[in-house]
């Protein structure tokens, strides 16, 4: 064998040797180093409806549009609710009226010698006043009503978020509880990650993580918390409370995937933020 064969050998040796350190420190990466490719990016997400029901009469905002805290979504028409307010105000002032006469009458009749006014009359003139001013205080309280109704026909963002799914027109009719339009708050955004089982070891609370969008961007974050449980489809809850195992004959076992909650701690200028776009999540385990 000459030299030549010699130094061919140990070369093709050394390079079948380095394939197979590499082939190996690829597939620990991939198979055990905290990372994943099913990442997506989350927010609160808060659907708007009215408190009250009438005709919207002012729709001052756009499908994706940005809103502050507190601005003007959509106006129900306040007229009914205004006619209502004054009606509760003369309710009021009746009963406050009425209240007046009653405690004077029983007053009268208090000062009265028992010769004139007898004890059960006196009792039953106290007991109509007290009657007078729970009535009273019962027509307040639906002043309160009617006025908590009139300040409702305004629809304001409860959050500064993004208008999305609008889905009201200037002229509808809204309904009490019927959700018209949703908040996007813009401070709310997190990401999930869902990593598989064998790479959990690995994950803990606080490590710092890389997102990077399919878009291009790349946002740091931390581990903020990991799921406690996941849904089992294969072991269903049975109508007596007891699990519903069915027998299974999988020659392969694949590693579920538990979501950990990635908050977002920088984001590049200019970054679009979109709750349900997808990332890749790169945990950097802290040293312990």
């Amino acid at each position: 064998m000459t030299i030549r064969n010699i130094l061919g050998f140990i070369a093709t040796l050394a390079i079948f040797v380095v394939a197979v350190l590499i082939g190996r420190a690829l597939w620990v990466h991939y198979m055990y180093e905290p990372w994943t490719r099913d990442g997506r990016v989350r927010a609160e997400v808060i659907n708007i409806a009215p408190d009250v029901s009438g005709a919207v009469v002012q729709l001052p905002v756009h499908d994706n549009q940005m809103v502050k805290k507190g601005d003007l979504l959509m106006q129900i028409d306040p007229s009914h609710y205004q006619i209502a307010v004054e009606q509760a105000q003369a309710a009021v002032g009746a009963r406050k009226a009425e209240l007046q006469m009653r405690i004077d009458d029983a007053k009268r009749r208090a000062d009265m010698d028992s010769l004139v006014v007898s004890k059960e009359s006196r009792e039953n003139a106290a007991h109509t006043a007290n009657s007078a001013q729970a009535q009273y205080q019962q027509a307040i309280a639906a002043l309160d009503a009617a006025k908590l109704n009139l300040e409702r026909t305004r629809v304001v963002s409860p959050v500064d978020g993004y208008v999305t799914n609008l889905n009201v027109f200037r002229g509808d009719y809204a309904i009490a509880g019927s959700p018209r339009l949703a908040i996007v708050d813009s401070h709310s955004f997190w990401v999930d990650g869902y990593f598989e089982e064998t790479k959990l070891p690995r994950v803990r609370i606080g490590d710092e993580a890389d997102m990077r969008l399919m878009s291009g961007g790349v946002m740091r974050g931390h581990v903020e918390s990991i799921a406690r449980g996941i849904y089992d489809r294969d072991n269903p809850q049975g109508s007596n409370m007891l699990a519903d195992v069915n027998p299974t004959f999988n020659w392969v076992r694949l590693a579920q995937r538990v979501p950990v909650r990635i908050k977002i701690d920088s984001v590049p200028d200019g970054m679009l933020l979109s709750a349900g776009t997808t990332c890749t999540v790169v945990l950097k385990p802290s040293r312990r």
